[in-house]
């Protein structure tokens, strides 16, 4: 990541951070620290970042994706770490295909086949690829289990 790379995108996240409702334009308006908090990153992360001293770590990327409800995908190559092309959406598939329908997501067994990944890394794959999907939203409000 070049520094003419890190302007655009921390130009790009600051428009949707504010859109997100967060306050990073008064002093004490908190929207960096809540922000922060939300996402379970250093405040320091997000100020390097809306400063354009740095670009995030790809885990507060990812944590940010999910806080401020954008897709990582659009993180990844809005930052510049990834192009389109290493990161192909899906295609809709043609009338008559047996290919997956268009409504509904791929699996990670399936875009591990789809992408060609060896049989003996599939398991590893899809336990660093689950790491970057949202919560199912079954999961992310369920009530904890007491004893």
């Amino acid at each position: 990541m070049t520094a003419s790379g890190l302007e655009p995108f921390a130009t790009w996240i600051e428009d949707l951070i504010r859109r997100r409702g967060y306050d990073i334009d008064s002093p004490r308006g908190g929207g960096k620290s809540r922000l922060a908090d939300e996402a379970g990153v250093h405040r320091a992360a997000i100020t390097r970042l809306l400063q354009r001293q740095s670009m995030p770590d790809l885990e507060t990327t990812r944590r940010l994706a999910h806080v401020l409800d954008v897709p990582v995908r659009d993180m990844l190559i809005r930052s510049g770490r990834l192009t389109e092309d290493d990161l192909p959406l899906p295609r809709t598939p043609e009338a008559g295909s047996a290919a997956v329908p268009a409504e509904r997501r791929l699996t990670l067994e399936e875009a591990a086949a789809g992408l060609g990944v060896p049989a003996d890394q599939r398991e590893m794959f899809i336990r660093v690829a689950g790491q970057f999907l949202p919560p199912e939203p079954a999961r992310r409000h369920a009530p904890m289990a007491r004893d």
